[in-house]
């Protein structure tokens, strides 16, 4: 057991590390060859810090463990909400500015609602994760779009500040790039294999485990990111990072791990931990939006309940494990 929990804190702690640097390698050479800041914090940003989740499960489904594929693509979008923006709005609310936000929550929910229909035969089929991406590919054309043509929204006028705060040059970006890559598959299949283990050893689902300690994981990078950009008030950005990471996971993560190898589908994934996912996107929907007059925002006590909610559900997870 000791063997497996070193290889789940350190294929954590690599995946981090890889992804924090792939990120900055890949948004540094979109910088360089003249992308506009907004594409880079919908596609390249989006992308990267969802890398770690779309690795794993990829490595979880191609190994036979569907319960980690799925546990960590849901689990990873209930901690974005309920964990990341939560605790970043207690710190310091929440205002929405960007129009792109505005646009993508929708989608978002427009996704969730898919991702619980598709659950509802007890498996996702490689049919099904035809449909996810190609719904994900629509995404990445309109997201294309909007970064091209949203050059004064707020979102990348905040990604543009800080680009230019932290200049890399080319070849220094390019290292960065694929050696992100790299070890991020490396400390993948470290971390896999831990989780794996741990979940045999213990006598529970992997899906657990990948709902708690690898979900978490997984979204240390958007934790990361959210928060630094919080302390500079680019509330924005760390809202986008995250709706933007919740969209590549239900839509990406669970599209490749499920054209890999089918899925079968645990009941409570459905009736327990979508539901609590899609409870939550239709909260932050509401929150954000803004309606009657109120301007989009997640204040301190909603943020607090978000806190609160994480907490119990994790909770509940736990206790699962420990009754066994």
């Amino acid at each position: 057991m000791l063997l497996p929990l070193l290889a789940v804190v350190a294929g954590l702690a690599l995946l981090v590390w890889s992804a924090d640097k792939f990120v900055d390698g890949a948004s540094a050479t979109a910088t360089h060859a003249g992308m506009p800041p907004l594409l880079i914090g919908m596609l390249i940003i989006g992308f990267g810090t969802s890398a770690p989740e779309m690795v794993v499960s990829a490595l979880a489904a191609s190994q036979g463990n569907p319960g980690l594929a799925l546990g960590n693509a849901y689990g990873s979008n209930i901690t974005n909400i309920a964990l990341i923006i939560g605790l970043v709005a207690v710190i310091s609310p929440i205002t929405v500015h960007s129009q792109v936000v505005r646009k993508e929550l929708p989608i978002l929910l427009g996704v969730t609602a898919l991702a619980g229909y598709q659950l509802l035969n007890g498996q996702l089929s490689r049919l099904d994760a035809w449909v996810l991406l190609g719904a994900f590919f629509l995404l990445m054309g309109w997201s294309i779009y909007e970064g091209m043509t949203g050059r004064n929204d707020a979102l990348g006028t905040e990604l543009d500040q800080e680009l230019k705060s932290h200049p890399m040059p080319l070849k220094q970006a390019i290292f960065w790039l694929v050696l992100g890559l790299v070890l991020l598959i490396v400390s993948s299949r470290v971390l896999v294999w831990g989780a794996v283990d741990i979940a045999q050893s213990l006598g529970v689902s992997d899906m657990i485990i990948g709902l708690t300690v690898v979900a978490v994981g997984t979204s240390l990078p958007e934790l990361a990111s959210a928060l630094a950009a919080v302390r500079k008030n680019e509330h924005d950005l760390a809202l986008g990072n995250v709706i933007g990471s919740g969209l590549f996971n239900t839509l990406a993560v669970v599209g490749i791990a499920a054209g890999i190898a089918p899925l079968s589908v645990d009941p409570a994934m459905l009736s327990r931990d979508w539901v609590v996912m899609a409870a939550l996107t239709f909260a932050l929907f509401v929150m954000c939006i803004g309606f009657r007059g109120r301007q989009g925002c997640v204040n301190r006590v909603e943020g607090s309940i978000l806190l609160l909610v994480y907490l119990g559900y994790t909770g509940y997870l736990v206790s699962t494990i420990i009754g066994r």
